[in-house]
């Protein structure tokens, strides 16, 4: 017991730095190998070694220099992180956000604590997407990206599909929850999300993965497809309830788009 806790807790700073290159139907030629930082569920403000994995993330995403980085939410896990969080997202410099459910003290954590979104909004350089939508120029194209807002995602109202420009030469959808992708198939290029943490905590079966944090989930990590769209599930880089990882490290991603 001691070896896999001592394992554990090694596993949760022991960040894994991935680049994914995905196939995008309809993007035009000039967006061909555009790089979009992807970075989630900090969990910042608990005593864990995920805060040392998001430093170094946060590291690697500032000497690679991507066209886009984008963060989907569980900021921070208690009010303490909140200097940590100005700080890193400071580093980064300008990028997209939306909030998660522990954000907003929407979650089984008894001590969870509620974070004021102005104070994330107010930050230098951070565009906070809530249920709203902005458009960018990248090399010479039109790109938008809109945001879903973790409590009407919660109460089934949200509406992203609402607001996709179909103008925009690339849509980028960013929501704390892999599940919306489900919903709307094919309306955006890119779906961004996080909030399952790989299973945080995994049990390898025979054929399968038991995943402790999300016994339900399917679409766990990684790429998957819906329609035309392409979801990328961040493993994330932070830990709740308990400070360890097993079989599910840390990750901090880009994504490199290939038109197809």
């Amino acid at each position: 017991m001691l070896i896999a806790l001592a394992w554990g807790w090694f596993e949760a700073g022991w960040l894994r730095r991935r680049v994914v290159e995905v196939e995008l139907e309809g993007v035009p030629p000039e967006l061909d190998g555009l790089r979009i930082a992807h970075l989630s569920d900090f969990h910042l403000g608990v005593p864990s070694p995920g805060r040392r994995a998001t430093e170094k993330a946060v590291a690697w995403v500032v000497a690679r220099r991507p066209d886009l980085v984008c963060v989907t939410g569980d900021l921070v896990s208690r009010r303490a992180g909140l200097p940590a969080l100005e700080r890193l997202l400071g580093e980064l410099g300008p990028c997209f956000v939306v909030l998660g459910n522990h954000d907003l003290a929407q979650s089984r954590d008894p001590f969870s604590q509620r974070v004021d979104p102005e104070a994330i909004e107010a930050l230098e350089g951070v565009t906070l997407l809530g249920d709203e939508a902005v458009a960018i120029e990248l090399r010479g194209r039109r790109v938008q990206l809109v945001g879903v807002d973790p409590r009407t995602y919660a109460r089934r109202q949200a509406r992203p599909q609402e607001l996709a420009d179909p103008e925009a030469d690339l849509r980028v959808l960013l929501c704390h929850f892999p599940g919306i992708a489900r919903r709307i198939p094919g309306v955006f290029h890119v779906v961004l999300a996080g909030h399952l943490h790989a299973g945080q905590i995994v049990v390898p079966l025979p054929g399968w993965k038991l995943r402790l944090a999300h016994l339900r989930a399917w679409e766990v990590e990684g790429v998957y497809r819906h329609g035309s769209s392409v979801l990328h599930v961040s493993p994330g880089l932070g830990t709740t309830f308990v400070p360890f990882r097993l079989f599910a490290r840390p990750e901090v991603t880009e994504l490199v788009v290939r038109s197809a």
